[in-house]
């Protein structure tokens, strides 16, 4: 397949939403996200999510035009409804509010509920750290992933992320599952049918597997650590349930009908801790000081989180964002039916 430019891919996606009722302006936002997924490297959160949203929109699950109702709200907290809309939609108004509130009262934490897959978590903890304050998202969703010892799905792929604002280095930004991978990064090696590294997943009867296939045959992810410390996995996980899961009013991963996300989201304003200036030059030190260690035998270099995701975002930008065929072909089929003239997008990326 050819590479297609982010704005070619954010213009498709953002056709087919809108095709689908959802408003411009969300449209448009749902698909910047989405595309940036793919331009840091990370495709499992990017526009093959395009293929999943139109199917939970059609079956009536995802309301593209969905309110957003606040249910509660404090000084420094609040608990947003999502109605199944967008997860973007509803992710980043509720960002928002917890910065707004922390500039005001120091610490904040805002949960959300009955909302869609939102994306990455880094797009959102990135938001309070643009604004000098250190941000804090974990999320739970629909179970894909086994208790440490266990071979059923109870648990989601939980991932938590943390953002912290630096000086002249980059931007410090966690953002892992607590599992060994994400679900889509299984969904993208089924798409390119690739194998997955061994320790990944395991099959229905509890056996190791490399086959994306037989996740989605009743398979299971292992916590992260896999076997040998999967238990520190595990325990992440289930903290995230507790905190996205019960605390954000949503369902755990193991109950019936979980659906889209629940949402953890905590704001730490810095300069009500120490001034902002003297936090990114401290934080400048510990970075270099730490990308100065001494190497281990077969390392160029030590990267701290967040760095493979600039570095990738540049070279896709130059050289554009490689989508697998069978993905591709599927958006298509969704654009035929929206009759969204796809030629011009195929032209366009034939002639790069």
């Amino acid at each position: 397949m050819p590479r297609f430019k982010a704005e070619t891919l954010e213009e498709i996606s953002e056709k087919i939403f809108i095709s689908y009722g959802a408003p411009a302006e969300r449209a448009r936002l749902v698909s910047k996200f989405l595309v940036k997924a793919n331009l840091c490297g990370h495709d499992s959160h990017g526009v093959i999510r395009v293929i999943q949203y139109v199917k939970a929109i059609e079956e009536g699950y995802l309301k593209p035009d969905a309110k957003i109702d606040i249910i509660r709200e404090t000084e420094t907290s609040a608990l947003l409804r999502g109605n199944r809309g967008f997860g973007q939609v509803v992710a980043k108004r509720a960002m928002e509010l917890a910065i707004e509130k922390a500039r005001k009262k120091t610490v904040s934490v805002v949960c959300a509920f009955d909302l869609y897959h939102m994306g990455r978590l880094a797009d959102y903890t990135m938001l309070a750290a643009e604004n000098d304050m250190i941000g804090i998202s974990m999320v739970n969703s629909a179970p894909s992933v086994a208790p440490y010892g266990g071979i059923e799905r109870l648990l989601s792929t939980a991932p938590i992320s943390y953002a912290f604002p630096t000086g002249k280095e980059n931007m410090f930004v966690l953002d892992i599952s607590t599992s060994m991978c994400a679900e889509g990064k299984v969904r993208v090696s089924l798409h390119k049918g690739e194998k997955l590294p061994e320790g990944f997943i395991i099959d229905k009867n509890g056996n190791p597997s490399t086959n994306p296939k037989d996740f989605y045959e009743g398979g299971t992810i292992l916590p992260l650590g896999g076997d040998l410390v999967g238990y520190k996995g595990f325990g992440l996980g289930l903290t995230v349930e507790v905190m996205a899961g019960i605390l954000s009013n949503d369902k755990c991963a193991y109950e019936a009908g979980k659906k889209g996300n629940g949402v953890f989201f905590e704001v730490i304003n810095i300069n009500d801790f120490i001034p902002i200036e003297r936090f990114r030059k401290r934080i400048d030190a510990l970075i270099r000081r730490i990308k100065s260690s001494k190497l281990r035998a077969g390392f160029k270099e030590i990267l701290i989180p967040g760095e493979p995701e600039i570095r990738r975002e540049r070279v896709n930008r130059e050289k554009g964002i490689y989508i697998p065929e069978r993905t591709w072909n599927e958006i298509v089929e969704i654009a035929k039916r929206k009759n969204i003239d796809i030629n011009a997008f195929i032209d366009e990326a034939l002639s790069k």
